[in-house]
Parts: structure tokens; C-alpha cells; sequence
């Protein structure tokens, strides 16, 4: 098959380039490297465009050999959203339009749309199931909330084969710390492993349905294979939860170091707990085997290590 992966530069995205071509697939991307960076997708064969979903030519042009679509590409992060929460919805909402639309002008593929945890919002209750209220607490949970509304949408009134993924905090290898807007986990265990305070907003009690990266490309690739469609959003996450001050203590049984904590402000936007309910998720992938989050943190501290290893050489040969 070949599959156009939007934002396939990205940490989530050059995952699932690998993980496509490792099943023989022939994988485009289209990245405007915002967040990605070309060196994710080093020893791959795909197809860089560098360009925007916001573009509709250049979504189109990519669009138009493809068996399928998986959809990745967005403005990311509830604290970005209330910084600038027009452009999220340029990104999320209208960016996903021109996805859908490109797919459905251009024989009618295949299109995975990523969602998020974050739509179910001031929705206290546990674990979150698809048919949940829906209660956005930022720009971003909205905007997100839209895009797969879009797909749903597209799915009913033009009969375009579609699938909305809601993430749970998916973490591991190529996910970047050392910026304002990283993911809790690694801006944990880069802080551990540089010495520096991890930074917990609030007490720490806040619990997240962490999703393991491996367990999200390869549930992604299944799905692309066999061409899965609902009518429904559909939870991509397996049930688990696990507080702030957990991961915490499991990264300092690691590290084997004493960790500095800094507890500040609790952030505006941010959901206290998730977790997801995955029956419907079973239900339409059976055959799945969730990488446990033990194993899964450890990949991504290895990672971690060599990319604060790398990033060490080459600020030597900057200074040489």
C-alpha cells in the first residue's frame, strides 16, 4: 500500500514510517517541520514533502496516489492552544477539513484521523467511554473535538472510509523534552538525567492513561491494512493509570539518583485524570499486545540517553 503520513517527521509520525515500511509499505510524508525534524526519518525511504495540510494543493497533489491517509499532523499542546487559540483551529479543525477533502476529491481513500483524550475534558467520569460527554477545557481539546467531528462527518454524509483515534499520552523514543510546550514524561527524564528539577504542576495526584508510542504505530499499521472504519471515535489507549508522582518514583528506581522536585502552579486546561475504556478498541483490533509501561519508560530513558549524548557532541564540535 502506499500511505500519506501528515506530520510523519514527528515524534508519533516517524514512528509509524518506520513501523509501515518495516511491513513493506510505501510511505509519503508531509511535514512542514515545525515540529518534526528530517533526522527522523534518516535510513527511511519515504517521501519528504515539506509543506503544510494548510496548503490544499500540496495536500491534494500527495493525496491523490494514496491508498490511504493517517493523519497526524497538528498544532499540539493545551498551554499552546491558550497561548494562540486561533492557531490551533486552523491547524486542527480547518487543516483536517483539507485532509478529508483531498481524500474524498481524490478516489475516496482510507483516512485515520488522531484525536485526543483531551475532548472528554471536565468529564469526570472513569474510564472514558466513546459515548462519554464530550466537555473540551481548552482551545486545543476543542479544536481536536472538531477534526474528528470532520471525520465522523465526512464518513456519513459522503461515504469516505474514516476512523478518529483519541491519544492518550502517547510517550516514547523521538519525543522531545527542552521546550515550553514538551510532554510530561519527557521533560521528566530528560530533567533526571541532566540533574536538573523535574517541573510537577500541581501535587503530582494527576493520573494519565500513558500509551506506549510502539503499542500506537502498530495499532495504527493494522488498522491501515485492514482498512478499519466506525461510526464512532475510538479510544487508543489500553485502560491503564498512572499518577505524576508514580512515574516519579518509577524514573527515580532507574535513574538511581536523587531527583530534585519543583511543584508549581496546576496549568490552565489540563484534564486531573484519564483513562480509557478499550472495548471498542478490541473490539475492531483484536490481536492487540500492549507494550507494558515499564518496558516502555525504559526504551524511552535509553533514548533519552543518547540524545543528551548527541547533543553533547555536537556542541563540542560547534566549540572546536
Amino acid at each position: 500500500m502506499r500511505v500519506l503520513v501528515t506530520g510523519g517527521a514527528g515524534f508519533i509520525g516517524s514512528n509509524l514510517v518506520c513501523e509501515l515500511e518495516a511491513h513493506g509499505h510505501e510511505v509519503a510524508v508531509l511535514d512542514d517541520l515545525s515540529t518534526g525534524f528530517r533526522s527522523n526519518l534518516a535510513g527511511t525511504n519515504a517521501q519528504l514533502c515539506v509543506g503544510s495540510i494548510l496548503d490544499r494543493s500540496a495536500v491534494d497533489e500527495l493525496a491523490a496516489p494514496a491508498d490511504a491517509i493517517v493523519h497526524l499532523a497538528a498544532r499540539s499542546s493545551v498551554p499552546r492552544s491558550l497561548d494562540d487559540p486561533h492557531a490551533s483551529h486552523e491547524v486542527n479543525a480547518t487543516g483536517t477539513l483539507n485532509v478529508l477533502e483531498a481524500a474524498r476529491t481524490n478516489g475516496g481513500c482510507h483516512v485515520i484521523v488522531a484525536s485526543s483524550s483531551s475532548v472528554y475534558g471536565a468529564n469526570a467520569v472513569l474510564p472514558k467511554q466513546e459515548s462519554a460527554a464530550t466537555r473540551p477545557m481548552s482551545p486545543y481539546a476543542a479544536s481536536k473535538l472538531a477534526a474528528e467531528s470532520y471525520a465522523l462527518g465526512h464518513g456519513t454524509s459522503f461515504g469516505l472510509p474514516t476512523l478518529a483515534f483519541r491519544f492518550f499520552n502517547v510517550f516514547g523514543p523521538r519525543q522531545m523534552p527542552g521546550h515550553a510546550y514538551a510532554a510530561v514524561i519527557p521533560a521528566f527524564v530528560h530533567a533526571a538525567l541532566t540533574g536538573a528539577p523535574l517541573i510537577v504542576h500541581g501535587d503530582g495526584t494527576q493520573s494519565r492513561d500513558f500509551t506506549p508510542v510502539g503499542t500506537v504505530v502498530s495499532t495504527l499499521r493494522k488498522a491501515v491494512e485492514r482498512q478499519v472504519v466506525s461510526g464512532d471515535p475510538v479510544n487508543l489507549a489500553f485502560g491503564s493509570r498512572i499518577s505524576l508522582n508514580d512515574v516519579i518514583d518509577r524514573l527515580a528506581i532507574r535513574i538511581d539518583e536523587p531527583l530534585l522536585i519543583d511543584h508549581v502552579e496546576r496549568r490552565r486546561g489540563d484534564v486531573p485524570h484519564s483513562q480509557a475504556d478499550d472495548a471498542l478498541l478490541r473490539a475492531l483490533i483484536a490481536d492487540l499486545d500492549p507494550t507494558p509501561f515499564d518496558t516502555a519508560l525504559d526504551e524511552t530513558i535509553d533514548w533519552m540517553r543518547g540524545h543528551i549524548a548527541n547533543a553533547s557532541a555536537d556542541i563540542v564540535l560547534e566549540a572546536t
